[in-house]
């Protein structure tokens, strides 16, 4: 299906209203029925029609169609953010006493999921490397349900070998998910590789304008109706339709906003790599990365994130470096237009700040829409000021 046809027609029936450019947002909380059998077929199957936008809704459909074709998968539900997508769709594939292998590290409310909540259900879960496939079969046990993968991650950006761990796992019955957040379906299609479910937080490059928060869920029909049947529905985390609509408006500008970000990453990054004060740069497409040859097999490119080692022993230095920028802001997130730095040593206690432990000079950076130059500018004068 071609990319143009998803993004600028697929699920769009502008017969239906009006012939408008733009969809409508249908902001409404339910649907009337003239026929007590059409109301009763709604109660028995929801996702078969319309009666509650906490299931389904009309503007909520458009992106649904939009997205999974997107991912080259059957289905999709888009959750209220990430965070949502990724407790529902783990939480439906599993019982108590299972266990589960996930990569180390993973996305914070992940990693919550799996240290605070599921041990209440007697649910474990084992970290892993993950950088090689004997990682995964070393640490599968007998009740081991599910894979979790991150590919790469949004720090170091560490990949898995996706084809690899989604042939083991198919081996020995196990489910898979991913979290495609750094790369999108455009640069990365973990379906095609054999992944049983595929997340991004479409509050990131979907939106793009980060005026919106949001999750998407993708997969086979099967698992998307299992997971709307209960946590989906249960739970009530499902996207509103003006966010939806906010999501839809972000994928027209996708392709040329994930292109003219990357352009945009790779002149960046060759200045901070040449520059005194900088140690190093991390970034999948860089020839630098130990695991480049593979980035470059399963991904077809690496947007905006990445990350770079400040040549300092002194933490003052990267504070100094960090609030002296006067245009990059400070953030968490990516994929807006706005360029963004967050260092890693805002979550360490200063008395706890080691210079010779690489990670704590890190300062991970997302490239937005700006004009390279323009920011090349304001990373060498913070970089100026630093001690």
């Amino acid at each position: 299906m071609d990319i143009s046809y998803i993004l600028n027609e697929l699920g769009e029936e502008r017969e239906n209203y009006f012939n408008a450019i733009a969809p409508p947002i249908i902001q409404t909380s339910n649907f009337a029925f003239k026929k007590v059998d059409d109301l009763r077929k709604a109660f028995e199957d929801e996702m078969a029609g319309y009666l509650y936008s906490r299931g389904l809704n009309p503007t909520v459909d458009i992106l649904r169609k939009k997205l999974a074709a997107l991912d080259g998968a059957e289905d999709c539900l888009v959750f209220s953010s990430g965070a949502a997508a990724i407790f529902a769709g783990i939480f439906a594939n599993v019982k108590s006493g299972d266990h589960i292998v996930s990569v180390n590290a993973p996305y914070t409310w992940a990693q919550r999921m799996f240290d605070i909540i599921l041990p209440r259900f007697s649910v474990s879960t084992t970290y892993i490397d993950g950088t090689k496939i004997k990682d995964w079969d070393k640490a599968t046990q007998s009740n081991t349900v599910l894979y979790y993968l991150e590919s790469p991650n949004s720090w170091d950006f560490a990949l898995q070998d996706i084809k690899s761990v989604a042939a083991l796992a198919k081996s020995k019955s196990i489910t898979t998910f991913i979290d495609n957040s750094y790369c999108t379906p455009l640069y990365q299609r973990p379906i095609e590789m054999g992944i049983d479910m595929t997340m991004q937080t479409a509050t990131k490059y979907i939106g793009g304008h980060s005026d919106v928060l949001g999750g998407a869920l993708c997969g086979n029909h099967a698992m998307m109706k299992k997971i709307f049947d209960s946590e989906y529905l249960n739970i009530g985390s499902g996207i509103q339709p003006f966010n939806a609509w906010l999501l839809i408006r972000g994928l027209r500008t996708l392709p040329a906003r994930l292109n003219r970000i990357s352009n945009t990453t790779t002149e960046v990054i060759q200045f901070l790599k040449q520059h005194p004060k900088v140690e190093g740069v991390i970034f999948p497409f860089d020839e630098s990365f130990p695991q480049y040859q593979l980035a470059k097999q399963q991904m077809t490119g690496a947007c905006g994130l990445f990350t770079f080692i400040l040549k300092t022993g002194k933490m003052e230095s990267i504070v100094k470096f960090c609030e002296s920028l006067q245009h990059i802001m400070m953030a968490v997130s990516w994929g807006g237009h706005e360029s963004l730095v967050i260092p890693k040593c805002s979550g360490i206690d200063p008395k706890h700040f080691d210079p010779d432990n690489r990670e704590h000079r890190y300062v991970r950076m997302y490239a937005g829409l700006e004009e390279p130059h323009y920011l090349i500018a304001d990373l060498e004068q913070a970089l100026a000021k630093m001690n």
